[in-house]
């Protein structure tokens, strides 16, 4: 694909994005959030593929997925008013679909049509589905790293901000009381990525949040995290217990070990 078809690629996205605007408060803090998401997640696939030495043109094709990836989630908060794909419907496929009805990738080659396509639908999945292969394997790889790392930040910003300015969307619906889940704790300690379904509280919420690094498909991305002092800011609103603090300690180790061969960390 070419510089300029990015380029109109974006004007459409603006223009697409725009027709959601709502004079509703809230609703137009919950569009401006994922809106903004989009952009940082942009950048960070653009930073994570120039990382890992990718070509021009797929850091293109990158940051096209990373364009639409939530592309679904406007029409989804129009009709459900959530980003909760559990009780709504899959972002992932209203995007996609939105993207084939619209014709919006004309201007690129089938081949690099069907891969942005794909990783739009199937971004969001638990795991990349095995019977993907190839480049549209990488292309998942990348989105699902990058999406992951704003998606730290949104998390963040939403426990920092004052309640009242806060994206309600954001919310997970638990309460955030002291307590934790011992079967999310138990992810941690074991290296496995936690499951929302197992979610009771706004511990446990972060905690899967944490053990998402064991799910980080390339060393630059977790150098972003490490960058911006993301996973401190997550851990220092856990509660400090022994259990807490020892799972923490197992998780840095496996951030050092995973880097520690990496002369730019």
């Amino acid at each position: 694909m070419k510089e300029e078809d990015l380029v109109n690629l974006k004007k459409w996205f603006d223009s697409y994005t725009r027709s959601f605007y709502s004079t509703n408060e809230e609703d137009q803090r919950n569009i401006m959030l994922k809106i903004e998401h989009t952009h940082n997640v942009c950048a960070n696939i653009v930073e994570i593929a120039r990382g890992e030495l990718m070509t021009d043109n797929q850091v293109r094709v990158a940051e096209t997925i990373a364009l639409f990836h939530d592309l679904g989630r406007f029409p989804q908060y129009a009709q459900y008013k959530t980003f909760r794909d559990a009780i709504s419907v899959s972002h992932g496929r209203l995007g996609a679909r939105a993207l084939v009805q619209q014709n919006v990738l004309s201007c690129l080659p089938d081949s690099e049509r069907e891969v942005v396509t794909k990783a739009v639908n199937f971004h969001g999945a638990f795991a990349i589905p095995s019977v993907m292969s190839g480049d549209t394997v990488l292309f998942l790889e990348l989105i699902r790293d990058a999406d992951k790392v704003d998606i730290f930040r949104v998390f963040i910003d939403y426990y920092e901000s004052p309640p009242d300015q806060r994206a309600t969307a954001t919310a997970f619906g638990v309460p955030d009381t002291p307590e934790y889940s011992r079967i999310m704790l138990s992810s941690l300690c074991n290296e496995k990525v936690a499951s929302y379904s197992d979610i009771k509280t706004e511990n446990d919420f972060r905690i899967m949040k944490l053990s998402w690094l064991y799910d980080m498909n390339f060393d630059e991305s977790i150098r972003l995290l490490l960058k911006r002092d993301c996973i401190n800011r997550i851990i220092n609103k856990l509660p400090q217990t022994d259990e807490i603090r020892t799972a923490v300690d197992m998780l840095r180790k496996y951030i050092s070990e995973r880097l520690r061969d990496d002369r730019r960390n």
